[in-house]
């Protein structure tokens, strides 16, 4: 089926109008009519080909929301009309013991990326959703809740939301706990908003006098500029968790002393070149740990859906039509957006 999409052809290419071809709606499978898509960092990386392996044409995108416009005949849970998402997975092995627990991110055998990864379906790897239309096996497909006019703001909650969302979830944030978030950006800002509304007492660190309002207008309890030691001092050995979303090398050092004995600091930011190597004793002294966290499982995004609707969280965006993704990129890497952009797809026919 011909759809309108916007794409690079090559890593030192701008993106651009294109034509691309989505599979007939198998029997599992759900044919999504994209409303918007969200721009994630990992797009510019994979159309740049700065991480490496970028198949092209690539068009990326993998914070979708839409309608379905068309099911499988085995389809049971989704019906034509449905306001649905698609995140950072269309498929995995379905076999190995984290796809047994529900945790396809971690599959032994590797997920399929919504663009990217590998597929049947011509040209040979999958197409994101810089498209007006996608057809996604039913398994990786997600009911949304909000209400219609919320939609855009929806979209990034399918990677930057399920981001912070997991590892929150995963070390039982709630009422009680003290937590730290670090970097107030596309990830920074969603974990506040779900580290506040699980009940927690929210830290927000930025290197930006200037960003202390916007921090505490996200829901953050105290506001800590990391490049003033005494702000930094005064909350020595005090955190149970600290989610660091900064995917820029930086001191860790830093922010391990601020942990609790058995705090944990969990890392979802990849940095392009390593951080300096921690402090090992003040780890082994404190029994704290460093750790990392991918994405979620289907079953969690789920939840982290119904939560967020729930609750009346959405992302805060800037909407753009798909024609100005370049210059978006160039404002993403200047941190010049608050704080997601999210592309219109309207704008591509």
């Amino acid at each position: 089926m011909p759809t309108h999409a916007y794409g690079a052809n090559a890593a030192d290419q701008a993106l651009q109008a294109m034509q691309i071809e989505r599979r007939t709606p198998g029997p599992h499978d759900v044919q999504i009519d994209i409303a918007f898509c969200g721009v994630c960092h990992s797009d510019l990386h994979t159309v740049r080909s700065e991480w490496g392996g970028t198949r092209y044409p690539c068009v990326p995108g993998h914070e979708i929301v839409g309608h379905v416009s068309a099911v499988g005949s085995d389809v049971t849970g989704f019906r034509i009309g449905d306001t649905v998402g698609v995140g950072c997975m269309v498929d995995s092995c379905q076999h190995c013991s984290a796809c047994a627990e529900g945790l396809e991110q971690y599959c032994q055998n590797g997920f399929v990326g919504t663009y990217n990864g590998k597929t049947a379906d011509p040209p040979g790897h999958t197409l994101g959703g810089y498209s007006q239309r996608i057809v996604v096996d039913d398994r990786f497909v997600l009911k949304i809740h909000h209400p219609e006019d919320q939609l855009a703001a929806v979209a990034p909650l399918l990677c930057a939301g399920i981001t912070t969302y997991s590892p929150l979830r995963h070390w039982n944030i709630g009422p009680g706990k003290k937590v730290g978030i670090v970097g107030i950006g596309g990830l920074g800002h969603m974990g506040i908003k779900l580290a506040h509304a699980m009940g927690a007492h929210v830290v927000a660190f930025t290197t930006s006098q200037g960003k202390r309002q916007d921090a505490r207008d996200l829901g953050a309890d105290e506001v800590v500029v990391s490049r003033i030691p005494a702000e930094m001092h005064a909350h020595g050995g005090s955190f149970d968790f600290i989610l660091n979303t900064v995917a820029a090398p930086h001191d860790l050092d830093a922010f391990t002393a601020l942990l609790k004995r058995d705090g944990t600091m969990c890392l979802v930011g990849v940095p392009a070149s390593p951080h300096p190597s921690p402090n090992i004793g003040q780890l082994i002294f404190g029994r704290r740990s460093i750790a990392g966290s991918l994405i979620g499982g289907i079953a969690e995004t789920q939840e982290m859906l119904d939560f967020c609707a729930g609750h009346g969280i959405v992302s805060d965006i800037e909407m753009i039509p798909v024609q100005h993704i370049d210059q978006a990129y160039e404002r993403m890497l200047r941190s010049d957006v608050k704080y997601r952009f999210v592309i219109d797809s309207a704008s591509l026919a």
